[in-house]
């Protein structure tokens, strides 16, 4: 699969939340979406990102912001993910991969040495027609609301 690129529209894609309602990216036509790839629930970077945005839902809020997170973990580690830090934004389990392969997040990574396949932490700003206006590649997870703005 190509890359996405800026100005592309956004791929569609259909899952379950933590609570197992469906989502689908169609759902929030005419509102801009935060669309964020991220390794694993409850692990420090993981946990900081999403805590960076939870501290400053409101605010993304106000500019019109839709918040969604995206990993591989099952429904119910989501569920204890959310209720762990009070997540106010749902979060799409992938245990497939289908929307992580189609935005183009999974590959190679490395860590502490090694290399294996695995989530590229990556944030789709997606416009309020569908279309992508900004990826973030390299994300910084305590500053996270910074960079989207």
């Amino acid at each position: 699969m190509d890359k996405l690129k800026i100005g592309v529209k956004a791929p569609e894609f259909a899952g379950k939340d933590q609570n197992g309602n469906n989502i689908r990216l169609t759902d929030f036509r005419g509102k801009k979406v935060i669309l964020y790839f991220y390794p694993k629930d409850s692990t420090p970077g993981c946990t900081a990102q999403a805590c960076n945005l939870k501290d400053n839902y409101e605010m993304l809020l106000k500019k019109g912001y839709i918040v969604l997170g995206v990993s591989a973990d099952s429904i119910n580690s989501h569920k204890k993910f959310i209720e762990k830090y009070n997540l106010p934004f749902p979060l799409i389990a992938d245990t497939e991969k289908e929307i992580i392969k189609v935005y183009g997040v999974w590959g190679p990574k490395k860590f502490m040495g090694r290399t294996f396949d695995g989530i590229n932490r990556t944030t789709f700003i997606i416009s309020s027609e569908g279309v992508i206006e900004e990826i973030i590649e390299k994300v910084n997870t305590k500053e996270h609301t910074s960079q989207i703005l």
